[in-house]
Parts: C-alpha cells; sequence; structure tokens
C-alpha cells in the first residue's frame, strides 16, 4: 500500500552525514540542510514529504548540529510516527522522539502530574461513546444510535477548538456546523458529559492536550523544564493541526522558533474535527524569517494521475486552493484514467469486482489494489461483488491488524517459540527465521495455499500469511536475526500499529485512505449527491469534498478507475449525474471552468526569508525555481547530480574557478570550523566553496543564489565571504576577530 506498509528495513546505514543527503532531489536536500530557524515545507502529494523531513533530522544528529534527545517529532497517527521512528533508525539517528501529538502530550502529562497537580492522573477511557449515552441519559435525551456518534463528534469538534459548553451555540453557528439536535440541547449534554467525567475520576482523548496546555499555561518551571529537553520541533500533516495543537505546539516552543512545518493546505480534509489549514498558510505572516520550500515532483503517480489531480485543482476556490501546488511527475507515461457509468449500485460494484479479478490474473498483486469511496455505507455491496467472484479484500478502519484474536494468538505463540524454542520439535528442521515463523504458525493454521472461498476462515489465513511474509523481509533486511529479534520487531509495530500488507484488496473511505497508496485504485460512486455529499452545502464545504476526491486521485501509482452509477438499485430511476468535479476532465464531459492560479506561481522551489545585520526587517531573498532542467553552463548537457547542479556544470568541464579566492575560503572556513566546534563541511562545503570561487559575488543577493548559503549562512558568514571576494586579506583568519 505505502512505503510505510512494505519493507522498511534497509541494510545499510549512510556511512556519514553527507551519505545521508544522498539521493535527495534538490527541494528535498535544501529541506534536509535548512536546520536552524522556521521552516515551512509545501509539501503536494507523492512528493517525498517524510523522505525530506526524516533525513533533515538524521542530517543534523549525524552532523552534530543536533541532539537526538532534543527534537521532537510529531504527527497525527501511530502508523506514521511508527514509520518516521523506523526510518531516522535507518539512517543511524535512533534516539529522536516521534510522537503523535497525543502521545507526546500523554507522556508529559504523566510525569508531571503528580508534581504539579499532586496524586495520579486520572484513568484515561479509550472510547467516549458510552459516557456521552450515560450523559444524555442523565439530561433525558434520547438519541438514536447515529445521534449519539454524531454528538460525540460535536463535543470532541468543541474541546479541539477550546470552546467550553456555555458557548457551543454561537460557536457551531459562526463555524457553520450542521448539528444533529438543537445546539442547546447538544450543551447541555456537553456540559453533562464533562460533569459526569469528573465525577468518576476519567479523562478523555482531548482532555490529554488540554490538561497538558493548562499545566505548562500555569507552571512556568514545568515549561521550562520542557523547553530545555526540546528545542527542536517538526510537524508533520501541519495542515490538520486544531487551534487546540497549534497552542500547545506554541507552549512547547516558547520563545523561540527553531521549528519545521510540513503539510498541503489541498489535503485538508478533516475540518470537521477543528483541523483547518490556517496555521499552514499564516506561517509565513507568522515567521517573517522563515525559509520555504515546495515540494512538487510526484514520484508516485504516473503523468496521466498527476494531469487529473491538477485538473481538479485548477477549478477550485478559496484560500487553499490560492496555494495550490501543481505537481509535476518524475515516472514514464501510463494509462489514462477510465471513466464508467453504470445503470445501478450493484451492476457498478460488480463491474469493479471483474475487472479486479482481471488484474489479479494478470499479475497485480491483490495488496496493490484499492476500491475507495466517500462513505462506509457503500462497503457493504463491494464485500459481496468481490465475495462473489472470489477475491479476497480487506476492511480499512475495521478492526486493527495487532488487535485481532488470530494475531495476538500467533504472537504468543511466536513468542513462547524463541523461549523454549529448543524444546520444541516443530522446529526441529526449521534452517533460518523464515522457516521457523512458518513452522510455528503452521499450529496456528497457515498453510502454504490459502483456503478456497471467502470470510472468516480466508481473513484469518491473510492475517498469518502477512507474519510469514513479513519474517521474510526481516531475515533478508538482518543477517542472523532470531526468532527473539523477530519478536522485538513485532511488538514495536504493535505499537506503533505499523501493520504488514495483507494480501487482499482494500476497501476504504477516502478519508481513511489519507497516507496510503496502490498500484491501482477504484474511485466508485463519483455522482452528485455522493461526491460532492448532500449535506455539502456551503462553498467552503463544497471546496472540501473536492480536495477529498483529489486525495483520492492522488492514492493512485498508475491505474485510475473512476465509476458512478445512475440509480441506486436496479430498476431505479436513473436520476443520478456524475460529479460536477468531473466537468471538463472525463472525455465528452465539456470545458472546465477556469481556476485561479496558485498564488506565487504553481512550481516548486526556495523562498528564503532572513535578518540582515542588527536585527532589521525580514529580507526575502528571490526563490529560485526549477520549472525547466538545470543545464551545465559550459556545455549545456541536462544536470541531475545534485553537486552538479551546485556548481551548475559538469564536473568534466573545465572550471574558471578562481584558486586565490578558494584557498583564501578553505582557510577561512577551517579557522570558522575550529572555533565553533563543528566539522568544516558545516560551514560550507566543498562544493559551495568552488561555487563561490567560481561566480565570485559582489553582493547578499549574489551570493544567496548560490546553492547551498542558506538564509542562515547568509546571516552568519555572508559579510567574511564577500570580503574574502573583494580580495580583503586576513578575513576572519585573526583568533582575536
Amino acid at each position: 500500500m505505502t512505503a510505510a506498509t512494505h519493507s522498511t528495513l534497509i541494510p545499510q546505514v549512510p556511512d556519514s552525514a553527507d551519505a545521508v543527503l544522498e539521493g535527495l532531489d534538490p527541494e528535498q536536500r535544501e529541506v534536509a540542510t535548512a536546520l536552524r530557524g522556521p521552516v515551512c515545507v509545501l509539501a503536494g502529494a507523492g512528493t517525498g514529504k517524510t523522505r525530506a523531513i526524516t533525513h533533515r533530522i538524521a542530517y543534523g544528529v549525524r552532523a552534530g548540529i543536533l541532539q537526538p534527545s532534543s527534537v521532537l517529532a510529531v504527527t497525527f497517527t501511530n502508523r506514521a510516527a511508527g514509520e518516521m521512528r523506523g526510518r531516522l533508525r535507518q539512517l543511524g539517528a535512533s534516539g529522536v522522539q516521534a510522537r503523535t501529538f497525543h502521545s507526546a502530550a500523554l507522556r508529559q502529562l504523566q510525569y508531571f502530574w503528580p508534581k504539579a497537580i499532586g496524586g495520579s492522573l486520572p484513568r484515561l477511557v479509550d472510547r467516549k461513546i458510552q459516557l456521552v449515552a450515560d450523559a444524555a441519559a442523565a439530561c433525558r435525551i434520547r438519541l438514536d444510535r447515529g445521534e449519539l456518534r454524531d454528538a460525540t463528534a460535536e463535543i470532541e469538534w468543541s474541546k479541539v477548538t477550546q470552546t467550553v459548553p456555555a458557548d457551543y451555540a454561537p460557536a457551531a453557528a459562526k463555524a457553520g456546523r450542521e448539528t444533529p439536535r438543537d445546539p442547546a440541547e447538544i450543551a447541555q449534554l456537553y456540559a453533562a458529559y464533562e460533569d459526569l467525567k469528573r465525577a468518576r475520576s476519567v479523562i478523555d482523548f482531548e482532555d490529554v492536550l488540554l490538561l497538558t496546555v493548562a499545566v505548562l499555561q500555569d507552571r512556568h518551571d514545568v515549561a521550562q523544564q520542557v523547553r530545555a529537553q526540546y528545542q527542536h520541533f517538526v510537524v508533520d500533516e501541519y495542515q490538520d493541526v486544531s487551534p487546540l495543537q497549534q497552542r500547545l505546539l506554541e507552549l512547547w516552543l516558547g520563545e523561540r522558533d527553531d521549528l519545521c512545518v510540513v503539510g498541503d493546505a489541498s489535503q485538508t480534509i478533516y475540518s470537521f474535527t477543528g483541523a483547518t489549514p490556517d496555521h499552514l498558510l499564516d506561517f509565513r505572516g507568522r515567521h517573517p524569517g522563515a525559509t520555504v520550500v515546495k515540494l512538487v515532483r510526484d514520484y508516485r503517480s504516473t503523468p496521466q494521475v498527476v494531469h487529473l489531480a491538477n485538473g481538479l485543482l485548477a477549478q477550485a476556490r478559496g484560500r487553499a486552493a490560492d496555494h495550490r501546488l501543481e505537481l509535476v511527475s518524475q515516472r514514464p507515461a501510463g494509462p489514462e484514467p477510465v471513466y464508467t457509468e453504470y445503470t445501478d449500485e450493484p451492476a457498478e460494484a460488480e463491474g469493479a469486482a471483474r475487472r479486479i479479478r482481471e488484474l489479479i490474473d494478470a499479475g497485480v498483486p491483490a495488496a496493490e489494489i484499492a476500491v475507495l469511496f466517500r462513505t462506509n455505507s457503500q462497503s457493504e455491496t463491494y464485500e459481496q461483488a468481490l465475495a462473489d467472484i472470489g477475491v479476497p479484500y480487506q476492511l480499512r478502519g475495521a478492526e486493527r491488524f495487532f488487535d485481532r484474536p488470530e494475531v495476538r494468538k500467533a504472537g504468543s505463540a511466536l513468542r513462547a517459540a524463541a523461549r523454549f524454542g529448543g524444546n520444541d520439535s516443530l522446529l526441529d528442521e526449521a534452517v533460518d527465521l523464515p522457516s521457523q515463523v512458518r513452522a510455528v504458525l503452521s499450529g496456528e493454521g497457515w498453510t502454504t495455499q490459502p483456503p478456497a472461498g471467502s470470510g472468516a476462515v480466508r481473513e484469518r489465513w491473510e492475517s498469518l500469511a502477512a507474519l510469514v511474509s513479513l519474517a521474510q523481509d526481516f531475515a533478508a533486511a538482518r543477517a542472523g536475526a532470531t526468532l527473539s529479534d523477530l519478536v522485538v520487531e513485532l511488538d514495536e509495530r504493535a505499537g506503533a500499529q505499523h501493520a504488514p500488507t495483507v494480501q487482499g484488496v482494500t476497501l476504504a473511505s477516502l478519508h481513511s485512505a489519507k497516507g496510503l497508496e496502490w498500484d491501482v485504485v477504484f474511485l466508485v460512486g463519483v455522482a452528485e449527491g455522493m461526491m460532492p455529499i448532500t449535506y455539502a452545502k456551503t462553498d467552503e464545504q463544497i471546496e472540501e469534498e473536492r480536495r477529498l476526491l483529489y486525495v483520492g486521485v492522488t492514492r493512485a501509482r498508475e491505474h485510475l478507475h473512476l465509476s458512478w452509477a445512475l440509480a441506486r438499485s436496479p430498476g431505479g430511476r436513473p436520476s443520478r449525474r456524475p460529479s460536477r468535479f468531473l466537468k471538463g476532465l472525463r472525455p465528452g464531459s465539456g470545458t472546465a471552468a477556469a481556476g485561479r492560479t496558485a498564488a506565487g506561481g504553481a512550481g516548486g522551489g526556495v523562498e528564503r526569508g532572513f535578518r540582515g545585520g542588527g536585527g532589521g526587517a525580514a529580507v526575502t531573498v528571490p526563490r529560485r525555481t526549477r520549472r525547466t532542467p538545470a543545464r551545465c553552463r559550459v556545455c549545456g548537457r541536462t544536470l541531475t547530480d545534485a553537486g552538479e547542479m551546485k556548481l551548475m556544470r559538469c564536473e568534466g568541464c573545465p572550471s574558471d574557478m578562481d584558486e586565490g579566492v578558494y584557498e583564501r575560503l578553505c582557510e577561512w572556513r577551517a579557522v570558522q570550523a575550529e572555533r565553533s566546534g563543528q566539522p568544516a563541511f558545516c560551514v560550507f562545503t566543498d562544493k559551495t566553496l568552488v561555487a563561490i570561487a567560481e561566480s565570485v559575488p559582489e553582493d547578499e543577493r549574489d551570493l544567496a543564489r548560490i546553492p547551498g548559503v542558506g538564509a542562515r549562512k547568509l546571516n552568519r558568514y555572508g559579510t567574511e565571504v564577500l570580503a574574502i571576494c573583494a580580495g580583503q586579506e586576513g578575513v576572519g583568519l585573526d583568533e582575536d576577530g
């Protein structure tokens, strides 16, 4: 499904800080080397944002610029946090904290509660819906199952937007929320829910953040202790930050600005939970000196898929649309998206199932195929259609992999075998780790061939087969790995909910598909009333529906199928029509409405901010964009190597370097490195010194245009470097200077 669900085990750790940067594209490298001050990474779908930020942290750690224990990287899911920790470990940067907002806050709250409040932290409830039901009963408010779920969501929204019960009604009206009951009733229910929690001495998921914020606000000594621990912050999926999470982040930071945020306003699809892209879009306003890097090179999808994705956003309106990123595919050409109209929903499901069967028979792994829909209620029709045709499937968002009974039981069996395997006759003929795992799991129901048909038996087999496959990947990546090593890996994955790939077609809602990818994606039910959904009324709601479809499209690597049905059931009135979002994009649908151009252009590149001498106003250096290939300034050949792009010439082409300037720069760099106690390349790399000696810049703007001269280095070293280029002797070389 994703890089996270394929084997994330890389055999060889990079042998140096510079080796960490190898393989990064120019913009990713800019992210990785911008280690001080505020940095904002605007990263389009499939552009390698996780790669960029993990290499950034690893480069800083390996170069001795960042202490691992002083870095806190936060994201939104345990899976994403687990993937980040795994990548950092592979890059030689163990010890960095990578957590969700809630996990990081809970850890701090548990540590400081006895000191700040006294006693033990109240018990955390996993699911609040029963508490909400009890509160409703206390208020004599009758809620059906759907209303109970919706009322719970309203309480969650209120808490992450820091809205108290008394303010709920006006806040909901201002936000344009469709309340499940009269707002006064929801406010009454919310107040009763809070009273009930206090009476039972329990806290909920949102309280973890609220209480951490309260402790950090009220106890200066606690805040100082946290800030002494963490000096450098990285926030992934920043477009999904709620006002409460933003407040917590501000308290973690204090007056500092060593913060790197990563996000894409065009992938804001959780506003109903309180998430807002405003913090991302306002970042430059809050941090005028920020470096902004735009990642638009799409490594995931073919040009055909990317063209459709760009076309969807080109018609968008609103603030997020003004800041859209126009992706540029880096993959070879693939098939055009397929659009199919069906008479009714069962026919649509059967048509998708037949095509999936053909793909699997042609050699496409079932795990590389997904069916994505707008609402979970659409799932049942596709489950039945796939089962009827003998195609295995898995439901994303259903029971978590490591919570499945057969997985828990298999884990216990593997743990026992690791401890007492020497006395187990099952393992007598097992010669390596994979054969040991197969032997143990054969006692749990795993067989070399899958059972016929679908249903519970097949699902249990798929779970065990995923563990067998994981063991094979683990053994291939770690020579000599033992069963005990695998058990430790499984425990770490369970803690991070980092599940292995299950060999079945994925059925998922568009919301739960965020962050995943497949070779083949079927987007079904792309009709008016479902996409956009019927209850999306306002312009803002319609635009979020468009972004939701954009997220669905960008999940596909190569094959993309979009379909809709004219009627809900066989024989029904064919009154439905394709989604308005496809107008002008699918063949025969007319011309698309013109959209607004992204602010500042849609291309990738870097915008640097820095403060001039004396702490004056922020100065913006003209950004570099790479809309056309970089070419050698001597022979004209297209450059792809990062070092050659820094020099703007091929390594083999003649250099017009000023040797005297280069020698003086090298001497000056050695002194600076000794004074700062850092390696010489942390001042400037050899390539950057060569580039400076070749161009001999005359002023700060000329110097800022040289790759490798960031805002921080320009501010710190610019005056002395320019003086050396101007021929002044002894610059920066005296020990007393």
